[in-house]
């Protein structure tokens, strides 16, 4: 089973810590348990700032000021919506300097219900001009984005899935703003982010023996969209479908939206989550009831295809 991307961040700080002493991490009372490692080998550049959300950005906005590096972790609802204003004001007013690593977008603290939910954070960050953001879904992802990242001088936003999508990356096919192309197809394209990888390469099996052949592109940079690579293959399959597990109001479809301006002849659909979702379940529970299961995207390539 693929290392879950808490604990690669954790390896990571601890990996990146010793070696640039400007890092700085705080968190919001989570992972305590696995940042013990770099809270001890850099004891002075580990806290604990508790359920205090815009106090952790406030303090991490004067710890950039004095030039150190803030990397700000904690759970996604609470840093990216709770806390918007001040990064709003102390990074994007001020031209500072952030690395936001979150844990449990979407619906991925599905136990938890919708107060743990969050479905919009990639579409504030992406409001500032000086963002990338990132949905990393496996442990190498992480590890070759944050070290191309922290120190770029810009307000980065790390999302990290809770559920892996299990495809064995090498470090060398993650680049930063490139898509992934993971399997070739000719009759439509399935642009996809975070675990819904997995479902895709599942539907992309059933549809195979449908005789349909489909196209995967994976995004884990979102801000900067890698347009070239998904106009190619839209020019190839004329049918280009969007799986995301974000808000369908504004999301990754947008993006690919944008890059097909012109395009002629060519089929878009955008499968997102179009309201709170209510109730509680397993991850795979909830995919199902928003339409982002398998079975949902084989249906969608088939009716476009068909």
């Amino acid at each position: 089973m693929m290392k879950k991307l808490r604990q690669e961040f954790a390896d990571t700080m601890l990996e990146v810590g010793p070696l640039d002493q400007r890092l700085v991490v705080l968190v919001g009372d989570i992972s305590h348990g696995i940042l013990q490692p770099f809270a001890k080998e850099c004891p002075d550049r580990y806290y604990n700032i508790g359920i205090c959300e815009p106090t952790i950005v406030n303090m991490a906005a004067g710890l950039n000021k004095v030039g150190l590096i803030p990397v700000v972790h904690t759970i996604a609802p609470f840093i990216t919506e709770r806390a918007y204003e001040q990064i709003k004001l102390d990074f994007g007013y001020q031209q500072l300097d952030l690395n936001l690593v979150s844990i449990g977008g979407a619906f991925d603290y599905a136990q938890l219900g919708c107060s743990h939910h969050c479905y919009a954070d990639v579409s504030l960050l992406c409001h500032f001009k000086r963002s990338a953001v990132t949905i990393p879904g496996s442990p190498v992802e992480f590890n070759v984005l944050f070290k191309h990242l922290y120190n770029k001088h810009l307000i980065n936003y790390f999302r990290l899935v809770e559920q892996p999508h299990e495809v064995e990356f090498a470090p060398n096919d993650v680049h930063f703003g490139k898509a992934i192309k993971v399997r070739d197809g000719r009759d439509a394209t399935i642009v996809v982010v975070g675990t819904q990888l997995r479902n895709a390469r599942s539907a992309a099996d059933a549809l195979a023996a449908k005789g349909i052949e489909v196209e995967i592109l994976y995004y884990h940079t979102i801000k900067p969209f890698d347009e070239e690579a998904l106009r190619a293959s839209a020019a190839k399959t004329k049918n280009v479908i969007c799986v995301e597990e974000l808000s369908a109001h504004d999301g990754v479809f947008n993006l690919c939206m944008r890059a097909c301006l012109g395009m002629s002849d060519l089929k878009l659909r955008q499968m997102a989550i179009t309201d709170f979702v209510y109730g509680y379940g397993s991850y795979e529970e909830l995919c199902e009831r928003v339409g982002l299961s398998p079975q949902h995207i084989v249906d969608q390539v088939s009716s476009v295809v068909g």
